[in-house]
Parts: C-alpha cells; structure tokens; sequence
C-alpha cells in the first residue's frame, strides 16, 4: 500500500493494522543526541490510548512503547529510529459478523473497490489505531521543536454537538488546563472552558446510552515558532498542516486563523495591522520584532509564518461505528442491515488531541529542519 511516508527532511513511515500484531513507525532525519526515552513516549500514548475515561472506548491497550534502533544511552544516534506499539485486546470475533456488510461511514466498500480485498477487522489500516505510531513519531517532533526554537504545540477541543467552548486567547492556553480541572481531577473531554466541559461530558453520555455517536471540533495552537518556515507555492506549511490533519481519520474539514470566517469581511476588517515590540529581555533602545495586532492570519502569510501563533481547528466527525440498526448492503449488493459490535468511542474529540498535536510538531520539525538545509544552518 503506498502512501505511508509523510515529511521531507523529518519523514516517517508507518506500518500495521487495527487487529495486527502492532503499529511501527521508522523516523528518519532525527538530529543526533536529542534526549528520548520509553518514559517520554508514554506520556503521549496515554493521552491517546483507549479505555482512559468513561467516554471513550473501553478497549484496553497499554500502548507501552519499544525503541528498537536509533537511541543509545537515552539519546539519539541520528539513524533512522524505529518505535513498536503492540496490540494486546484485539476482539476480533466482534466482526466476524459483518465482514460481508459494507457499514455505514466506514471505508469498507471504497477498500473494496481499490484492493478487492481487506481486512474487516476494526477496519484494518484505517483505523484510528494507526495513529499510536504517529504520536509516537510525534513525540520526537516535539523535542525537536522545544529544542530548536522553545516550541510548543497545545490542542483542545472547542465544540461537541452544538456546545461550543469560549477561547478568549488560544495562544495562552496551557497543557494542564487541557488535561486537569481546577480540582486536579482529569479533564477527560480535554476543553479548557471548563463549564462547557461538564455539558459536553452529559452530551457524550447521552449520546453512549442511546447506541449513537457525536462529532465536535477541536483547535490545535504552536507558540514560539520563528517567522520564515514553509515555501510560498506547492509547500506552503498551511497546506502540510492541512494534508497533516486530513490524513488523520475522521477529520472532514480543517481552517486557520479566522477561516470561513473571512468570507463576510472587506479588506479592512481581515487585514492584521503590523507593529512592532521589544524583545524579552530588551531596553527600549534593543532589538524590535515585527509582530501583527491581531492574528486573523492564523500564524501564516503565503505560506510562510510570521511568528504569530499558528492556529489551525479541524472538524471531526461522529464515530461511524454504531450499536444500533442501520441500513446498508452486502458485497453483492443485496439489501440487509448491520449493528456493529465492539468498543467504539461516543465522541472521538478526547483522544483526538494528541493525534493532532503530532502532527502539527512532525510538520513544525520537518519546516524547520528543511529551513535550516536552506539558509545553511544546519
């Protein structure tokens, strides 16, 4: 199957199924002593693994991680790094049932029409559980970042249903307020407008106890990124970011900056004034950064950043796998109707966060890695 790799300078390959052994992921173009470690890997696998709130699928997977080249005495070598997460509770007795139905939402017929032939198990390579790989490789990305240029990825969610969450300044948004409430319970829906969290988490459970799903949106902000990362034609980073976040599944729509939001402004009212400020740390005599008022732009002019936080949100849709009855036919088009079995997430925004985060750092990393080949500062 072709389409695995993603990136240029920083690039990784994966490989596995849904109900295979496991996920791998190969990384090429890590820089050499970069401190990793399994511990560091585990954090984000967590934030992404199943079974870790009530409104999530109960399939249980630990999703301990093995290095199996490219780190030496906790750092990296600068070859190619190779990360396995197993599979530990496949059921895939829980589709045997179905292989023959086509369900509805899922890629089961278009698999069909391109191979002749697929897994129906959990939906094989197109599953969310290929992602464990990508958060994984996305990991590295974000010490890569951090590292570089202090670079910092946050990702939320902003709408379940018709609940929508108030983000006065995306850019400010913590990590611990999307993971902890201000009790220190964990904040399982992952919005940081924590009101809106509660409805959200009673719009979820209402949806589970029904057989139904429930889509939403989530926001994904990078702070701290210098001004001149991307190309101005075919490898604009909005559009790596765009391709980044469509190749995630389920995400049926992505923006940045004010989005669809520009197409009932005039000039005037979209257009972000330039100024400038004192550097951290400068006199007033210092150094001065051109830096914008507003940031309707999203981080991003001609495909470039300007320095300004990037902000991007993506759509994503209600999990298609549902208890109850629908209508749908069998591979020889004969009517019939299908409920799928198994553990499926009500709401997919919660473990949807640090998918995106990967892959907004994997793009950050491979931009700058790529700049630097550029002006020679590699």
């Amino acid at each position: 199957m072709a389409g695995n790799t993603f990136g240029q300078s920083f690039r990784i390959t994966t490989a596995g199924e849904s109900h295979g052994p496991g996920n791998v992921v190969i990384i090429d173009g890590v820089p050499p002593g970069i401190s990793l470690t399994v511990e560091d890997l585990q954090v984000d696998l967590d934030r992404r693994k199943p079974g870790q709130s009530k409104i999530v699928t109960q399939r249980k997977e630990a999703d301990e991680p093995e290095i199996l080249s490219g780190v030496f005495e906790g750092r990296t070598t600068g070859t190619s790094l190779a990360i396995l997460i197993r599979n530990q509770d496949q059921r895939s007795r829980d589709y045997g049932n179905i292989k023959n139905l086509y369900r509805p939402g899922h890629a089961d017929y278009s698999f069909d029409a391109k191979y002749g032939f697929r897994d129906y198990r959990g939906g094989g390579r197109s599953s969310a559980r290929e992602t464990t790989a990508r958060v994984a490789a996305g990991v590295v990305a974000k010490k890569i970042i951090a590292e570089a240029f202090g670079g910092l990825v946050v990702g939320y969610v902003t709408q379940v249903g018709q609940i929508k969450a108030e983000i006065e300044n995306p850019g400010e948004v913590t990590l611990e307020q999307v993971e902890k409430l201000p009790n220190g319970e964990a904040n399982i829906v992952r919005c940081p407008d924590f009101e809106a969290a509660d409805r959200m988490i009673e719009l979820i459970n209402e949806c589970r106890k029904a057989g139904d799903s429930i889509g939403g949106a989530a926001e994904i902000v990078a702070t701290n990124v210098p001004p001149g990362l991307g190309e101005p034609v075919f490898d604009k980073i909005k559009a790596d970011f765009a391709k980044a976040l469509f190749s995630l599944p389920a995400v049926l729509g992505v923006e940045y900056g004010i989005g669809f939001g520009c197409v009932t402004m005039k000039g005037s009212e979209h257009n972000d004034l330039f100024t400038s400020e004192k550097q951290n740390g400068a006199n007033e005599d210092g150094e001065r950064k051109i830096v914008t008022k507003s940031n309707r732009h999203g981080g991003m002019l001609g495909g470039i950043t300007t320095g300004m936080p990037i902000v991007l949100r993506a759509a994503v849709k209600p999990t298609s796998s549902l208890p109850i009855e629908q209508e749908t036919v069998t591979q020889t088009g004969e009517d019939a109707t299908i409920q799928t079995k198994g553990r499926h997430d009500p709401c997919l925004l919660p473990r949807f966060i640090p998918m995106a985060e990967a892959m907004i750092a994997i793009v950050l990393a491979d931009h700058w890695l790529r700049w630097q080949g550029q002006t020679g500062q590699g």
